[in-house]
């Protein structure tokens, strides 16, 4: 097999220490090879990139190992040499022979004869995006986590509020919360219903009727306080990744245009695929690096398990998927989906009850 490249570098990256070998070819074929260590410091990744350049290197690869390729891969975008970030799945060494200087040299042979490909990197910006969007996901996994934990505290208390109202943090709910901690009577509290709640007064007087001590209310006031403040932070994260959209104003927009897609479910799904899905070749290789599609694995002519793998760009779809299911369920009808390919039908509309779509259409239109 010939070699593609003449100099090429492979990285095995840790946090605090980073092992580099480099492979490059001489006359007649000979290859020499030179491994070093670098830390982890800035200034280390400045040393290794004079290094790197020194040796006029043509490609650099490195695994994806959690979080820590991140800095390497931008100081060597800074100083534009050739990078790719590659899946680790995709590169086991021998069992049994794993070294960090062994696999630097691994990374490197096979980035020598083109056998690795380069893992979906997106711009700068984005990725600095991406920072601010899963954040924002661990906020909304944490307000849910707090709304779990008001129920379960009326609940130990005798309150049976999460039983009548639909929602346990919206308006009435809050205003009887605060009833509660205030100390008002159920009377009092079986007042503030409004619309369907309020046709509901000795329900809802009873649910209100339970044994509230003063360590219940104690624990409630904390909750209360930080479910607003998770609200704020939510609402203000919102704001900011609205506006960084400017730059992609058009392909955020025509997000919109899909059913079940808001200004911030478009942006979460801008921030994670890139404004150019061509870098990926296909639809369905878009659906496969997004994890939501079934695998591969046959074996003498017999099919096994071909599971789907877990994906963080399934994590910014899966909002399209519940409200789906949520719609779907709210009608208890089936519910045919038009492919997103077809044009729009007048007397449709779009945020009717069960017109949301799959993820996996939204990525591949027509292939389901």
């Amino acid at each position: 097999m010939e070699p593609i490249h003449e100099r090429v570098a492979g990285i095995d990256v840790h946090r605090m220490k980073h092992v580099v070998t480099v492979l490059i070819s001489g006359d007649g074929g000979a290859v020499s090879s030179e491994t070093r260590e670098f830390g982890g410091f800035k200034r280390d990744m400045r040393a290794l990139v004079d290094w790197l350049r020194s040796h006029r290197i043509q490609q650099v690869v490195m695994e994806s190992t959690g979080i820590y390729w991140k800095s390497v891969f931008s100081h060597l975008e800074v100083a534009e040499i050739p990078a790719l970030v590659v899946n680790a799945f995709h590169v086991r060494n021998v069992p049994g022979r794993k070294t960090d200087v062994g696999d630097s040299e691994w990374l490197a042979q096979l980035a020598r004869f083109g056998l690795l490909r380069g893992s979906f990197i997106p711009p700068k910006d984005l990725r600095e995006l991406r920072v601010v969007s899963r954040y924002r996901q661990k906020l909304t996994a944490t307000l849910a986590g707090e709304k779990n934990r008001l129920h379960k505290l009326l609940d130990d208390a005798g309150i049976k509020l999460g039983g009548v109202v639909s929602d346990i943090d919206g308006v009435c709910a809050r205003k009887m919360v605060e009833g509660l901690i205030a100390g008002s009577t159920p009377e009092q509290l079986s007042a503030l219903g409004r619309g369907k709640l309020k046709s509901t007064g000795e329900v809802l007087e009873a649910a209100m009727d339970g044994d509230l001590s003063p360590r219940h209310r104690l624990v409630l006031s904390t909750i209360l306080n930080h479910l607003r403040y998770l609200q704020q932070e939510l609402a203000r994260l919102d704001r900011y990744l609205i506006a960084a959209m400017k730059p992609y104003a058009w392909a955020w927009r025509l997000l919109q245009t899909i059913p079940g897609i808001d200004e911030i479910a478009a942006a979460m799904i801008l921030i994670e695929i890139g404004d150019n899905v061509h870098r990926f070749g296909s639809p369905s290789r878009l659906a496969s690096w997004a994890a939501l599609c079934p695998g591969n694995n046959e074996s003498a002519g017999k099919r096994k398990s071909g599971k789907t793998r877990n994906g963080n760009p399934h994590r910014a779809l899966s909002s399209v998927r519940s409200r789906k299911r949520r719609a779907t369920n709210q009608n208890r009808v089936p519910c045919q989906i038009r492919q997103l390919g077809d044009p729009p039908r007048p007397q449709e509309d779009d945020h009717r009850p069960g017109a949301q779509a799959d993820p996996h259409d939204l990525l591949c239109p027509g292939a389901s």
